[in-house]
């Protein structure tokens, strides 16, 4: 990947709007660093005290930059600003998540997770890029405008996206928020590469759960009992076996999947971005975007067993797994939830019962990218990076966006951001690159100044 330019060039762009984004920055950077400071993990066994407050922060700097503010009260507060436009303007839902991953191992990182550190023209530090980089792109928006931008910006920041609640259900539970949107702008993604602008026109969904074997009554010695009596981890380990077929490819019946129609990604640099091993070969079949963004995948992300330092020379009676599967856009969550659950019941070995609970899934998404709105917004890309822009999928699911597109399917939903393949989210150094933050904020401005304008012709 080839990085562009130092925090404040953009490109060719030599317009007021350009310049004043320019001036803005270091503003930014501070907004974004006083938000990364707080560990906003809305995670059980976390405190919440952080999360609250990165929402009071982030409440506060919305206020600063000119927006009536409130915080609307739950398990964690979503934080709902509105910033008007001139009378008749159209008005355009800006949305953003300020809760983040926890840090994981913390010795994988360069520096401290929550203590944000500029190298290289990247900031460093856990939701730096996921999505702290959205929220502080929608203040620069209303920072950049002094308070009156060309149309009535609506703000929601929610702290539930990163291990769910109760905001994805808000375009069912609270329509009066999306009623009078005529487009919303989802800064929860990024581009392909540096410097290229991104529509993202389809999410992938995801269900799972937890499968539990059981098959004595407690551990027993593998020497005087082993043979006649079933390993529970051992028939654990064909049951999950059965879930991919030869190839490694999704083995679920009922999941669909097809072959992605836009541009492919490049086996070498996904190999890279995901640090699969020299000589290790990738899974599946197809092209790399058709396994990304349009076939289901399965993993098993958590699998309860005794430590090989610590494990006895006994047979275990019981074994769970934690499956995580992501389906494709136009599958049903809760049919693909069964779909999983009938296959684990339909497998198990040796006629064993198992057990699946299953977790709370969400449907994946297409979003169109043909009306006036997008067109305003490829516009400004092509304004603000100089280059025209491009579509891809994303394999992540975000739950909001399903449910808004499924309850508001008239409305333009535009989906980018700054979170580049170098930013490492979910990962130890999470980063935002902070010329790619520049560029994706006078994008977002440039399409409000369009959108003003062609609503007022």
């Amino acid at each position: 990947m080839t990085r562009h330019g130092a925090l404040t060039t953009v490109n060719h762009m030599t317009t007021d709007l350009a310049d004043r984004v320019a001036d803005l920055m270091p503003q930014v950077l501070a907004d974004l660093t006083t938000l990364v400071e707080l560990p906003s993990i809305n995670f059980p066994d976390h405190d919440l005290t952080p999360v609250q407050q990165c929402a009071q922060a982030a409440a506060d700097l919305l206020a600063d930059a000119g927006a009536s503010v409130e915080l609307i009260p739950g398990p964690v507060p979503t934080v709902r600003a509105e910033v008007p436009g001139p009378p008749g303007a159209p008005v355009v839902l800006l949305y953003s998540h300020y809760d983040v991953q926890p840090a994981g191992d913390t010795t994988q990182w360069e520096s401290e997770a929550f203590v944000p550190e500029v190298r290289d023209g990247r900031l460093y530090g856990r939701g730096a890029a996921d999505d702290k980089s959205g929220v502080v792109s929608h203040i620069a928006c209303a920072r950049v405008f002094a308070g009156k931008p060309p149309v009535t910006l609506r703000i929601l920041l929610e702290g539930e996206e990163e291990y769910g609640g109760e905001f994805e259900e808000w375009p069912r539970t609270r329509p009066q928020e999306f009623s009078d949107v005529s487009a919303a702008v989802i800064n929860d993604l990024g581009p392909v590469e540096l410097g290229q602008p991104t529509f993202t026109t389809a999410l992938r969904g995801i269900i799972g759960g937890t499968v539990t074997v059981r098959t004595l009554a407690e551990p027993r010695h593998s020497g005087v009992y082993g043979g006649p009596a079933p390993d529970a981890l051992m028939v654990l380990i064909r049951l999950l076996d059965t879930l991919t077929d030869e190839t490694g490819a999704c083995a679920v019946a009922g999941l669909g999947g097809g072959d992605w129609q836009g541009a492919d990604y490049p086996e070498e640099t996904y190999r890279e971005l995901a640090g699969v091993l020299p000589g290790v070969p990738l899974v599946g079949s197809g092209s790399v975007a058709s396994r990304l963004y349009a076939r289901p995948s399965v993993n098993v992300t958590g699998l309860d067993a005794p430590a090989v330092a610590d494990a006895p020379n006994a047979i275990l009676p019981t074994a769970r797994a934690k499956i995580s599967v992501r389906i494709p856009p136009g599958v049903d969550a809760t049919e693909a939830t069964e779909a999983l659950a009938r296959h684990l019941h339909d497998h198990v070995p040796y006629g064993i019962a198992v057990e699946f609970t299953p977790e709370a899934g969400s449907n994946g998404t297409l979003i169109g990218t043909g009306g006036p709105a997008c067109r305003a917004y490829a516009a400004a890309m092509r304004s603000a990076y100089g280059t025209d822009p491009v579509e891809q999928g994303v394999g992540g699911a975000v739950p909001f966006v399903a449910n808004l597109v499924e309850e508001f399917p008239d409305l333009e939903v535009i989906a980018t951001g700054a979170q580049d393949p170098l930013a490492r989210i979910h990962a130890p150094n999470e980063s935002i690159d902070l010329a790619e933050l520049q560029r994706s904020i006078l994008a977002q401005a440039q399409f409000l100044e369009n959108l003003a304008a062609a609503c007022g012709d």
